[in-house]
This record gives C-alpha cells, sequence and structure tokens, in this order.
C-alpha cells in the first residue's frame, strides 16, 4: 500500500534516514510543488500574489483535514516556537495564575511559558515520575499523571505539554489528558512536533485547546513552516501579540486602518507567509497524510519498530519502552557500552541516520523505510566500533 520507492524518497540512495525526529527529507511531492510556485515567483513578480489567498488557503483547509476541523481553526505558521509566543504571550492570564509543564520539554514549548513570569504568572513543572521504565538516572523520561494530578490547582489556567517527549520518546494519552483538563477548566497546549503526520491527532474528540507543531519533521515538509490548531473558545481568550496587514479583515486597503481583525485562526496569520514553503507542506499533508492515514503510518511505524527491537543486541542496548503508555513514534535506545553521539557518528559514517539526545540515540523510521533498511541499519548498529 505504502509507495517506499527511491523516486518518491530519493534520500534512498544515499542513507538509510531514521532521524525523522529531527528534520526529515523533504518529500519529492513537495519539492515539485516548491519548485512550481517559487518559479512562478521567477517568471510573473507580484503577479503571482494574485494566488496568494489561494495557496495560503491549501495547508489550512488539508490540515483541517487530518486534524478532523474547520479550516478556520487552523493557520499556518513557521515554527513551534512562533505559534506558543503567541499563544503564551497572548493569553489573559491574570497575576497568580499557574502554568505547568514538564520540566524536559522542548525550548518551543518552555520559554515562552517561563517569558510569562514577568506577568506574575507561575510557572509549575512536573518532575520525572514512576512509570515503569527503564530510564537511567539522571536521564529524561517521562511524568505520571499522579503526579500531575498533585500539581494541579484552582489557579492552573494551562497545561502545556508535547504529545511525544524529543529526547525519551514518553509518549501521552491526549484522549485521557483532555479528559482530565475539561474536568478541571483547564486549557490543553500540546506541542505536537514529534508525532503529527504520524500519529493520529484529533483536538476536538481529546478536548484540546491549542496544537502547534513544525512541518519539516513527521509531516516531511519544507524547514520554516508549521501549523497551529486554536478551539473558537480558545481563542477568545488570547489578544493580539504580533500584529500586520494580513491580520485585518481590510486585507490590500492599506490605509484603511481601522481595527476589525479576523475571529478565525487567520489572525494568527498576522503578515506575508512564504507562500513557496506553503504550497509545499499542502503537497505534504495531502499526499502522505491523508493519503495513507495517521492510522495506517502509525500501524507502519510500529511494525517497523518490532523488527528492530527483535533483532538489537541486548548486551549493548535496552530500548527504552513505557508500558502501559501510547506508542510513539521515536525509539530511544539506552546504550551501554558507548556513548550515542559517538555511535550517531559512526552511523553516519555508514550511512546510517539516527540522532542523540538527553544521553539518548533516537531511531525513527518513516513509513518509507523498509524492512531490508531496518536489518542494514541494526546490523551494523550491533557490530559497531567506535
Amino acid at each position: 500500500m505504502f509507495d517506499k520507492s527511491k523516486d518518491v524518497f530519493p534520500i534512498k540512495d544515499s542513507y538509510v534516514y531514521f532521524g525523522h525526529c529531527g528534520v526529515s527529507p523533504l518529500y519529492t511531492g513537495a519539492f515539485k510543488k516548491e519548485q512550481e510556485i517559487a518559479r512562478g515567483h521567477r517568471e510573473k513578480g507580484g503577479l503571482l500574489f494574485s494566488r496568494y489567498t489561494e495557496i495560503l488557503n491549501g495547508p489550512r483547509i488539508a490540515a483541517a483535514k487530518l486534524f478532523k476541523t474547520s479550516p478556520d481553526n487552523l493557520a499556518f505558521v513557521k515554527n513551534t516556537s512562533e505559534g506558543m509566543n503567541m499563544i503564551a504571550n497572548g493569553y489573559r492570564f491574570e497575576e497568580g495564575d499557574q502554568i505547568i509543564t514538564y520540566m524536559n520539554e522542548y525550548p518551543a514549548n518552555y520559554y515562552p511559558w517561563k517569558l510569562q513570569e514577568r506577568r506574575g504568572v507561575e510557572l509549575i513543572l512536573l518532575s520525572d515520575g514512576d512509570i515503569d521504565a527503564p530510564v537511567p538516572q539522571g536521564k529524561p523520561g517521562g511524568w505520571s499523571m499522579a503526579d500531575l494530578e498533585a500539581l494541579v490547582t484552582k489557579k492552573t489556567r494551562i497545561l502545556a505539554l508535547s504529545h511525544v517527549q524529543f529526547t525519551s520518546g514518553f509518549a501521552v494519552d491526549l484522549k485521557k489528558l483532555g479528559e482530565f483538563c475539561q474536568t478541571h477548566g483547564i486549557d490543553l497546549v500540546i506541542d505536537a512536533a514529534q508525532s503529527l503526520g504520524a500519529l493520529p491527532v484529533y483536538p476536538e474528540e481529546y478536548n484540546i485547546s491549542a496544537i502547534v507543531s513544525s512541518g519539516w519533521k513527521w509531516l516531511m515538509g519544507p524547514v520554516g513552516t508549521g501549523l497551529m490548531y486554536t478551539s473558537p473558545g480558545f481563542r477568545t481568550r488570547l489578544r493580539d501579540v504580533m500584529v500586520g496587514a494580513e491580520l485585518m479583515v481590510q486585507g490590500t486597503d492599506y490605509l484603511n486602518h481601522s481595527w476589525h481583525t479576523h475571529h478565525t485562526a487567520k489572525r494568527f496569520e498576522y503578515s506575508t507567509s512564504p507562500i513557496t514553503l506553503a504550497a509545499a507542506l499542502e503537497a505534504c499533508i495531502t499526499e502522505l497524510a491523508l493519503r495513507y492515514t495517521p492510522e495506517k503510518i502509525s500501524a507502519e511505524l510500529f511494525r517497523l519498530q518490532d523488527l528492530f527491537i527483535d533483532s538489537l543486541d541486548r548486551d549493548q542496548f535496552t530500548p527504552l519502552l513505557f508500558p502501559g503508555h501510547p506508542r510513539s513514534t521515536i525509539l530511544s535506545l539506552i546504550c551501554k557500552k558507548h556513548a550515542p553521539e559517538k555511535i550517531e557518528e559512526t552511523l553516519i559514517n555508514n550511512n546510517i541516520v539516527c540522532t542523540s539526545r538527553g544521553g539518548y540515540l533516537r531511531v525513527a523510521p518513516h513509513f518509507y523505510n523498509t524492512e531490508e533498511e531496518i536489518q542494514k541499519a541494526v546490523s551494523i548498529l550491533n557490530t559497531i566500533q567506535v
């Protein structure tokens, strides 16, 4: 069912690529679309902008299908940090309000919340908890619902967490988390950079107030692209913090300075967007994520991971698995004999791409990888000499 050919994924000519939790290779369909729009810019100049709205609507409409929501709830952004900053700085906090996040979050989902301490908001950090997993002492793992419940107070306004943790691969149950937040009147904000395009993410089914993700990981889009979902109710709790011509309903009537903003998520597309990149991201969503569906993509990921785990030399590596928690896009390995950074370097010299973060070697195949690529990589890993 999956097209795993070199024509579509030419990186196969050079590497066995398991680095999708870092920067994915650009999908060929996205590359072609980017070229098409760039060629129009080269040959038509500003006349291309007659299609500006149409092109920019593309990823919004496609992402709405992926999220099972309305396009009015989607905005095209440049990266996760941009979206998180608009949310954090725009949220109508009062002094003494509280935000909860995990102590080992990626910076895009930490610094924007840390900044709110200037407004008298308290940032509370979830510690690594007892999660029945072989997490080495001092390394990132994951958190427990019991610890989260103990931190929540009447002042808790936002819970900001990653769907999948970028170091350990710890994944959360979004449905369970959303139900908890709904019960306690908390806005749930999710960083989906490590899941969108590979795992199901349905905000209205899970009671998620906002989701932000980059587009160059599991969506296989261009660097400099991202998506931001906000529910209509959540948007009423956000002030505008980034403003420009496109925030306003009057559009190109630039001398009309009346304050008449969009009420949809388009208000977050505050100024000129890179439409070459937007068109490429739409191609990724439509031709990969929607064509194959997150459910089928994740099933293939887990099948490939299982093949990798079954052949792994357990005397050298321990796969970090989390019983009782959802499966993850990232398979993190505890390296017993060599530093993961050294192993990463040696693998690249053998044309195998994995990445190291937080003291782990991260193995992150995508649906287009093959059983043969899994076996090649694991056989080199098992006999590696650093």
